[in-house]
């Protein structure tokens, strides 16, 4: 059964993000898109069952996939600007044959950052939550038509636990070629340390060995937490025990994700979703008759 709170998204389940910002006192958080992939539902989330699907199809495109965004988090504190994670870069590839991702493609952070006026020059650290290649895209690919990397200038602030174990990431197309791009400019940062005005790193390891979260406080009493691949769809919110078949540490990733959906339920506490469809930004919603939470959507 289709719970009210998946038919009031509507369609914005069912297709990427665009161009989304809320403000938080001083501080503007702008979700930056880069492009878009395809998620198989029990390929991606495989212990899922089919009758548990029938209950979510809401979260389904006509393809039966699962819709998820791919882009960056913008942080803008006066003139000062700072992006969490680095999208999928200039690259597509097509949906393979029963493998849990099918088509994927990215490629327009840059032209998205120039929409919200914004240019790769005015970032001075881009803060990653892992290192999977849709989180480092924009960071060891060109700029197209050029041989610059877009933001050579910027720091690239990594998790120490994650830089520590980055041998684990070959199995997950992080190359070593990619990783001697990247070195020269990494700095790793630790759980609690504040990376720019009002944002904090919090480990939530489990999808990988050092992933970070990033909390942004902006003055107004309300927090957002940027939770990276904690979570993949809002589906998860409704059943955080669903791991992604990519997770480093499925037990230990689906123990985040129940603590993370109770922190989301908070009235001064926000979630930022970077692969949510069109529903970025929002918060756990309980109906007070003890069942799971939902995702609600926040636009402002």
């Amino acid at each position: 059964m289709t719970t009210n709170s998946q038919h009031s998204q509507g369609d914005r389940l069912r297709r990427p993000s665009g161009i989304r910002s809320i403000q938080l006192g001083d501080t503007k958080v702008t979700y930056v898109p880069d492009g878009v992939a395809q998620l198989s539902s029990r390929g991606w989330l495989p212990t899922s069952t089919e009758e548990e699907w029938a209950a979510h199809s809401a979260y389904l495109d006509d393809s039966g996939y699962l819709v998820a965004s791919l882009g960056g988090l913008l942080v803008e504190h006066g003139e000062r600007a700072l992006l969490i994670d680095a999208g999928f870069g200039p690259q597509s590839f097509p949906a393979g044959e029963d493998g849990p991702i099918g088509a994927i493609s990215g490629g327009t952070l840059l032209d998205s950052l120039a929409r919200i006026g914004r240019s790769p020059a005015d970032i001075e650290a881009v803060a990653v939550t892992h290192m999977h290649v849709d989180h480092i895209g924009w960071l060891w690919q060109p700029a197209p038509g050029t041989d610059r990397l877009p933001f050579a200038h910027a720091d690239h602030l990594v998790s120490e636990e994650e830089w520590k174990h980055r041998h684990l990431l070959e199995g997950h197309g992080i190359s070593q070629e990619m990783t001697a791009i990247l070195e020269p400019r990494i700095r790793t940062v630790t759980d609690g340390e504040e990376i720019f005005p009002g944002v904090r790193v919090a480990l939530s390891q489990g999808h990988t060995a050092g992933h970070a979260s990033y909390i942004v406080s902006g003055g107004d009493g309300r927090r957002l937490i940027a939770f990276g691949d904690a979570m993949h769809t809002p589906v998860q919110v409704v059943h955080p025990e669903w791991s992604a078949v990519v997770d480093h540490d499925a037990e230990r990733s689906a123990a985040y994700r129940r603590r993370l959906a109770e922190e989301l339920s908070a009235p001064d506490t926000i979630g930022f979703g970077i692969h949510f469809a069109d529903v970025p930004f929002g918060r756990a919603r309980r109906d007070g008759a003890g069942g799971p939470a939902t995702w609600e959507p926040v636009d402002a």
